[in-house]
């Protein structure tokens, strides 16, 4: 029988790096994979270069909203077994400690809405930002699944070591 993962992607305004990969890995990852975002300062919706990369890549912007880190902690947030930071502020500010202690990598990804030039440039950096995403999810997806449960066990019997 095969485990499920929650994963969790961190930007800090969640409006566009983490909305694109949340979408991409809930995309491709089912039904062993589902993806989440969230932001440490979330904008407040979702960026609309974003929206429009995911459309062109005719997958599914329904229910996307930028939404708080807070929303995964406590009791009913889902069990997350990895989170990634996919922007340079979310990995350099101090995250929560998240229940269950799930393994954390840092995806640095360069901002697409931080690009005002053109129209033209603004789309090339979301398409540019989707394909690193992309790409890097595919990598995570090739894992063999009794992999990721070993490194998990490697993880713990590490912070076994350093208690």
């Amino acid at each position: 029988m095969s485990r499920h993962y929650n994963v969790l992607f961190l930007c800090t305004g969640n409006s566009a790096r983490s909305i694109l990969a949340e979408v991409i890995l809930n995309s491709k990852g089912g039904p062993n994979f589902t993806a989440y975002s969230a932001g440490s300062h979330p904008a407040g919706k979702v960026h609309p270069g974003a929206l429009k990369q995911l459309e062109t890549a005719q997958l599914s912007t329904e229910g996307l909203r930028s939404k708080s880190w807070d929303e995964f902690e406590g009791p009913t947030a889902p069990q997350l077994d990895f989170v990634f930071t996919v922007c340079d502020n979310a990995a350099k500010e101090v995250c929560p400690v998240w229940s269950g202690h799930p393994m954390t990598a840092h995806w640095g990804i360069p901002d697409p809405a931080a690009v005002r030039t053109s129209p033209e440039a603004m789309e090339k950096a979301f398409r540019d930002a989707f394909f690193l995403l992309d790409r890097r999810i595919n990598l995570f997806l090739s894992l063999p699944l009794a992999k990721l449960d070993e490194l998990a066990l490697k993880k713990e019997l590490s912070n076994i070591g350093r208690r």
